[in-house]
């Protein structure tokens, strides 16, 4: 069953930025430059750190600053090393001015992750 989370009111995260929603799994949302919403888990799977909190937006690309790895917001995959494996991504809901997130399920993810091809293929 997939839990769907309260994260924020629409006009409380600018375009171009990112925060994070506390948790038993903290989830990270970024709200593009262009207003397009995202969300995955909030650490970054290279190393243990906030997404949500830290990173830089690009495009429709996340940047964890600490060494400087990049993630597909569309899909979640890791664009450049050091990071290998796709976050974990999340579907984002917005009802009227509220914008929830549905967490996927871990199970779903993983299939999905591991059907994706490696970082360079």
């Amino acid at each position: 069953m997939m839990e769907r989370i309260f994260a924020c009111k629409a006009d409380e995260l600018e375009p171009g930025s990112t925060m994070t929603v506390e948790g038993e799994s903290p989830v990270a949302v970024y709200r593009t430059e262009d207003g397009t919403w995202f969300a995955s888990d909030d650490s970054c799977t290279h190393e243990q750190f906030s997404l949500g909190t830290d990173s830089d937006l690009e495009d429709d690309e996340v940047v964890c600053p600490l060494h400087m790895a990049r993630f597909d917001l569309k899909t979640g995959r890791a664009l450049c090393f050091p990071a290998t494996v796709a976050l974990r991504m999340h579907e984002v809901v917005l009802d009227g001015d509220d914008v929830y997130v549905v967490l996927t399920d871990s199970r779903e993810q993983s299939a999905a992750a591991s059907a994706q091809t490696a970082v360079g293929a």
